[in-house]
């Protein structure tokens, strides 16, 4: 296969996708089956053997290669690792001048520098909407004042496993029965706080008025049984009360369904003629 580290004009726009769990998996089976103007190139995975598994069954013959050959071997790089290893997948695609798609929107703000380098580099950081509604129009809202942005998360408690914030506090959710504030706070410390589950509050706040000016609380809640996220929007130019219930990933019931599917929309969009919303 071709490595080419340059774009010919006229071919399709070559996806790379690091990390092939639960979203790169899906994004992977929606590139398999075809979207005019992309081609899925090379994935990468910590674990080689089970991420080639997972490609036979999709089914799609592409290399699977380290994290830092990705951006060498593709135009557009999806995210979709570990918040933990988030620069090492990151930072080669903004050095190569690539088009980076994060799913790490909480990491993102933590490695704000990439966003200074993709602008020397010419490269494109473009963050999807994910398990999201409205960021467009948050966005659109933006541009003339917005006074606030709140946001209730409310997740079963089975959504919040393997969360180390509640080992350090000491939460035990087994057997949970009433709905439990975990946090209170702003978006940016949220997403530190629960790297996993919250990059929907990340996007919010840079799409707004910043994440350390949008409010974040997260509940982990046994009435539920979708991830639910509730905002409330003032601004100049309009009020948004806007509220999603996302079915929880079978393969990760931290993240929604649609995430992927937001992924692969942002994706199409990127290639399409014709593009709608702002």
């Amino acid at each position: 296969m071709s490595m080419r580290s340059v774009r010919i004009p006229g071919e399709p726009l070559r996806v790379a996708i690091a990390g092939i769990g639960a979203v790169g998996g899906r994004v992977a089976t929606g590139l398999a089956a075809g979207i005019e103007g992309l081609s899925l190139t090379a994935v990468s995975a910590r674990d080689v053997a089970r991420a080639r598994d997972r490609l036979r069954t999709i089914p799609i013959s592409v290399p699977v290669l380290p994290l830092a050959e990705l951006a060498q071997a593709a135009d557009v790089v999806v995210e979709c690792v570990p918040a933990a290893v988030f620069r090492e997948a990151a930072r080669p695609v903004v050095e190569s001048g690539k088009v980076l798609v994060p799913i790490s929107v909480g990491a993102l703000l933590e490695h704000w520098d990439l966003v200074e380098l993709a602008r020397v580099r010419g490269a494109r950081i473009v963050i999807p909407s994910g398990a999201l509604l409205g960021l467009d129009a948050v966005q659109a809202a933006a541009e003339g004042r917005i006074e606030s942005v709140r946001m209730v998360t409310r997740k079963p408690p089975a959504g919040f496993a393997g969360a180390s914030y509640l080992t350090e506090h000491g939460i035990d959710l087994e057997g949970l029965q009433q709905p439990l504030r975990l946090f209170a706070g702003s978006a940016r410390d949220g997403a530190r706080c629960f790297p996993a589950n919250v990059n929907v509050a990340a996007a919010l706040g840079l799409a707004g008025i910043g994440p350390d000016q949008t409010q974040l609380e997260i509940w982990a809640d046994p009435t539920v049984t979708r991830n639910t996220h509730h905002i409330v929007v003032e601004a100049d130019s309009a009020r948004m009360e806007l509220k999603i219930e996302n079915v929880p990933s079978e393969e990760n019931p931290r993240t929604g369904k649609i995430v992927a599917l937001s992924v692969i929309a942002a994706l199409r969009k990127l290639a399409a003629p014709l593009c709608i919303g702002s």
